[in-house]
């Protein structure tokens, strides 16, 4: 069963506090979810970024999701090869070097991707 990799800010979680919508529709996936970020323990906190339903991975910033490397450290940490998961991100540097790693990964946008997030899920998990 494929990791679900859910990027953590300006996407599960916004000045707004967590997106109950996209949290719905996650929860409908029996799959693991793992929040990624390259927050701190402070900028989790300032952010939001805490007591979330699933768990929290960061490098606090060492280095940050546009590097690849983050990618695979993360992979490692959790013993995950790039096959295992699928991501969904807004940030399209983060995108490039997940991909670059070989992770299957859907640019997310909040205001139009809810229903494309569904599908894509819907496809690539197993």
């Amino acid at each position: 069963m494929k990791t679900i990799l859910v990027d953590a800010w300006n996407t599960f979680v916004t000045e707004k506090g967590m997106d109950y919508d996209l949290k719905k529709l996650l929860d409908t996936y029996p799959n693991p979810k793992i929040i990624l970020t390259n927050a701190n323990k402070q900028e989790c906190i300032t952010y939001g970024i805490v007591n979330m339903p699933y768990e929290v991975f960061s490098l606090e910033h060492n280095p940050n999701k546009t590097d690849k490397a983050y990618y695979l450290k993360m992979l490692n940490h959790f013993s995950l090869k790039p096959t295992e998961v699928v991501y969904f991100e807004h940030n399209a540097e983060a995108i490039n070097s997940a991909t670059s790693v070989g992770i299957k990964t859907f640019h997310y946008n909040k205001e139009e991707n809810l229903d494309g997030l569904h599908i894509f899920l819907q496809n690539n998990l197993d």
